[in-house]
């Protein structure tokens, strides 16, 4: 029971990534407003914090390796709490750009440790259950951020937001500093830091697989975040809140399909659920093509779908890391990290260029060739393993 109180504390510190990336998204006219700036400032702070998120989970694995995971995640919550803070006292965009780059330098060290720690308590069947609970609270984040932060823009004034990351990282730091011992064992990685780690990593074809992977779902996945809303108005002509309500379809099924996935571990092997997740989620998409403009309720069910498998696969695939790489997990889980973060940069960027050409069937019809071009990759180096391993 302790070791579950554990996963849910170690998990929301990761949580507290995502959380934090989307509480502030509803106070953004509220902060363009208060410190008489441009929109495009104000979206810089939002930027900021996926860029510095993404950098450090290539300083955190590493360091958490060698230094141990609870000094590097109770350190990392200090620097969160301190960078909040610094937020709410922040007098000028310049200041508020700072703290909240500082806000992810802080919390960026949750998602590697809290993968890490799991990998360190637990083996086999209860490894992946305590992954799909990591993953479930991870995915909840952008799901609740928003909520949180439109209440309490709402009812209060907007820089309340600020301090109730104050106090949630409060409490989840010392629930940590309580309950949290060191975990690394004694096989894992004390030499000094070299750039090959990283490479090793990715020179494994486990490692490359799963990192490949990653960054194809979330390159996917911030495609649909950033273009659906121009269908669910072009086509359907959908209010804000509508909308909302559309991605919160997808959202829930990502939480539910982590949850689901955890269990899945025990009854069937890792590769194949990250096969069978991998071509459902290339026929999701297709579906998504054939239906955008058919039938919303149709469209509902293709981001539902495709929001389900891309769940079942999230903790399947620190699973293998954390199996794979054992003397070095947190450098491993820093590398796929950084690469997903990445996904979610390129994923809008080449979307747009896409977009400007040939709309969204452009936009997603690629997505759907990339996610199939990584499948049969995926099935490839399988069948390879299977057959080194025969011999």
């Amino acid at each position: 029971m302790k070791h579950q109180l554990v996963v849910y504390l170690v998990s929301l510190a990761a949580f507290l990534g995502p959380f934090t990336q989307t509480i502030y998204t509803p106070i953004l006219p509220e902060v363009r407003e208060a410190f008489a700036t441009s929109s495009f400032w104000i979206n810089l702070t939002i930027s900021i914090f996926t860029f510095f998120l993404a950098m450090m989970q290539i300083v955190y694995g590493p360091l958490t390796d060698r230094k141990g995971r609870r000094t590097v995640l109770l350190g990392g919550i200090g620097i969160y709490i301190a960078a909040s803070l610094g937020c709410f006292f922040s007098t000028s965009i310049y200041a508020l750009l700072f703290f909240r780059a500082l806000q992810a330098v802080g919390i960026a060290a949750g998602s590697v440790v809290a993968a890490t720690v799991i990998g360190d308590l637990f083996t086999g069947k209860e490894r992946g259950r305590a992954m799909g609970t990591f993953q479930m609270m991870v995915s909840l984040g952008p799901v609740v951020g928003p909520i949180v932060g439109g209440f309490l823009a709402e009812h209060f004034p907007f820089r309340t937001v600020f301090l109730a990351l104050v106090a949630v990282g409060g409490l989840v730091g010392a629930g940590n500093f309580l309950l949290l011992k060191e975990t690394k064992p004694e096989t894992a990685v004390s030499s000094p830091f070299r750039l090959s780690d990283f490479a090793s990593v990715l020179r494994r074809r486990a490692g490359s697989s799963i990192v490949l992977l990653g960054f194809v779902q979330y390159y996917s996945l911030y495609n649909f975040l950033v273009f659906l809303p121009s269908i669910l108005t072009d086509r359907y002509g959908l209010s804000a809140q509508e909308k909302g309500t559309v991605y919160l379809a997808m959202s829930s099924m990502i939480v539910i399909g982590s949850f689901l996935g955890g269990r899945l571990q025990g009854r069937f092997p890792e590769r194949r659920i990250l096969l069978a997740t991998s071509y459902l989620t290339v026929l999701s998409i297709f579906f998504f093509l054939i239906a955008a403009q058919r039938s919303l309720s149709l469209l509902v069910l293709a981001i539902a779908l495709f929001g389900l498998f891309l769940g079942l696969s999230l903790p399947v695939q620190t699973t293998v890391l954390t199996n794979v790489f054992q003397a070095n997990r947190s450098t491993a889980i820093g590398v796929y990290n950084f690469f997903r973060y990445m996904g979610m940069a390129f994923g809008p960027m080449i979307g747009s260029a896409l977009f400007a050409v040939g709309g969204y069937h452009l936009v997603y019809g690629m997505d759907d060739l990339l996610f199939f071009a990584c499948a049969l990759l995926l099935t490839v180096r399988a069948a390879r393993t299977r057959r080194q391993s025969a011999v």
